[in-house]
């Protein structure tokens, strides 16, 4: 049996992933008929591996709304909206333009992961056909935008953000934060100065992951234009970054601990995040008396454990944020708008001078399958031997005071990564380089 499920969805260039193979993996999930929405981004395979996969749930018997091109977390919010069985989003997320992929969300708003994707995988050799009187039905709503904007503005105070009378500076890369960021910063009164805010799936603007070498012109039009703000997302507006009033630039992962900050701060409850998090989110939980529950990486396990034990809010380093209130997206949208309810309140550096500073050190290491198995034993047993305070979710987390270092085997290509982090650069660089002796 071929496996093409990853972490979360199918995803590949055009030549491996194209209309047939998207077609089955659509009819594979029409199986159990009900009714499904369909939506993408705005890259140029969009049209294409759309059409196959509203054709392929139609196929087998299940029923497809077509919510056409919005956001990520607009169409995963529309599943408990529309009271459907789940959605398929054609998007490639953060990755470059030549990339396309599947994303498959179930009716509790959980996206399909690796394991649970195998038995999708299964029954794509086993497809029957629909009679030809009994083909799903296909129809269109297009308010799904409209939809997902009333429903974050509902979640924070509409009235304080107006009068505020804020500047923000929007950089929605190309992507598919250009039909949705504008509009809501538009309607919660907010003067916005916009980049790159016309959708084209070449991303001429910039690199749709919005990193600190991708988003120079967004730093650079907070600073002239004197902004309390600039946000930027990637292609389908789940991962999220800010720029403070400096142009000092804010990683995913103060992102998200500024998030639980704000939340924490009204509710009570655990924090869920993955090991790759930096230590800067049990700071932040421990300040209110909360507790950071652990997953593998990748979205789906985040929900996964949220659907198991109710959590306040879920994140990852990256810069996506679950707000469990709305959806179990990883919603850049209410983000940003939280973000704006802060603001009203003080400067975005005075929010971040109350979380701790961390810096961080990556490292890879060349190894086939069964060496990555050995590498990841060998520092589990490490951990076990010298009874560190370790987490062994997806490879081994070991913690200390300060600082932590995780050795993990890639998911997707012949790599075992080292990620250090520590209270300053030196002492990551010397925690990494202590693991790589360790593994070597």
């Amino acid at each position: 049996m071929a496996k093409y499920f990853g972490t979360n969805g199918v995803r590949g260039l055009f030549n491996e992933l194209g209309p047939e193979l998207t077609l089955k993996i659509a009819q594979a999930v029409g199986l159990k008929k009900g009714k499904m929405l369909v939506a993408r981004d705005c890259r140029l395979t969009g049209p294409v591996l759309s059409a196959s996969v509203v054709a392929g749930l139609s196929s087998v018997g299940c029923d497809v709304i077509e919510l056409g091109i919005v956001s990520a977390p607009t169409a995963e919010y529309m599943i408990k909206k529309l009271k459907t069985d789940g959605c398929m989003i054609i998007t490639a997320s953060h990755n470059p333009p030549e990339w396309n992929a599947i994303k498959v969300v179930d009716k509790d708003g959980v996206a399909i992961s690796s394991e649970r994707g195998e038995k999708i995988e299964k029954l794509m050799e086993k497809i029957e056909l629909a009679k030809w009187d009994k083909t799903g039905k296909i129809s269109y709503y297009d308010r799904a935008t409209a939809d997902h904007i009333d429903a974050i503005k509902k979640l924070v105070d509409t009235e304080k953000i107006n009068k505020r009378k804020l500047k923000i500076v929007l950089d929605c890369g190309n992507g598919t934060a250009s039909v949705i960021a504008p509009r809501l910063f538009k309607e919660l009164g907010i003067e916005i100065i916009t980049l790159n805010s016309h959708m084209d799936g070449r991303f001429p603007g910039r690199p749709s992951e919005p990193t600190k070498a991708n988003v120079g012109e967004l730093i650079a039009a907070v600073e002239s234009s004197k902004a309390d703000a600039g946000i930027a997302w990637d292609a389908d507006g789940d991962r999220v970054i800010f720029v403070d009033e400096k142009g000092g630039y804010v990683i995913g992962d103060n992102v998200y601990a500024l998030s639980a900050m704000w939340k924490l701060a009204k509710e009570k409850g655990d924090v869920v995040t993955t090991i790759a998090t930096s230590k800067v989110i049990e700071d932040v939980a421990a300040k209110f008396g909360s507790k950071v529950r652990y997953t593998a990486i990748g979205a789906p396990y985040l929900c996964e454990e949220m659907i198991k034990k109710p959590a306040v809010i879920g994140g990852e380093e990256v810069g996506g944020v679950i707000w469990p209130e709305l959806s179990l997206a990883k919603d850049g949208f209410l983000t940003a708008a939280k973000l704006a309810e802060a603001l009203c309140e003080k400067k975005l550096s005075e929010w971040l001078s109350e979380i701790p500073e961390y810096h961080n050190v990556k490292m890879k290491i060349n190894a086939d399958e069964e060496r990555k198995k050995k590498i990841v034993k060998k520092v589990l047993e490490h951990a076990k031997k010298n009874k560190l305070n370790f987490v062994d979710v997806d490879g081994v987390r070991v913690n200390m005071k300060n600082a932590w270092v995780i050795v993990r085997a890639s998911g997707t290509e012949n790599y075992v990564r080292i990620f250090a982090e520590a209270k300053t650069k030196e002492e990551a660089e010397k925690l990494a380089e202590e693991y790589k002796k360790i593994v070597s």
